[in-house]
């Protein structure tokens, strides 16, 4: 979204947006279900769970950590990558509201 259309939108329908853009790819889909499944681990690990190049892998969680869903840390020459809670509360109390109201709606549309 350029820059001229985000600034009538609130920060944090922007930042949602962010998160939505970081999730709506299956590779990071996967990638996030690694990180659940081993805690934390390094860019190769996950290039040896994917079928895909390293390079690619190391974009994709590039993506994930600009949006704040994973952390990243040195761990001698590696980046040891885990999930990163902040950003995956924003998301669960986006989806806590939603889901708040379909219950309190009962099916009633239009």
């Amino acid at each position: 979204m350029g820059i001229t259309k985000s600034e009538h939108f609130t920060d944090e329908q922007n930042e949602l947006a962010v998160l939505a853009k970081a999730i709506g790819h299956p590779a990071r889909i996967a990638i996030i279900q690694h990180l659940i499944k081993v805690n934390s681990c390094v860019c190769g690990d996950i290039v040896n769970e994917l079928p895909l190049a390293q390079p690619t892998v190391s974009q994709h969680l590039k993506e994930l950590k600009n949006a704040g869903l994973i952390r990243g840390n040195f761990e001698g020459n590696a980046i040891c990558y885990c999930l990163n809670e902040e950003g995956f509360n924003k998301i669960k109390g986006f989806f806590q509201h939603i889901t708040s109201y379909l219950e309190n709606k009962k099916n009633q549309c239009c």
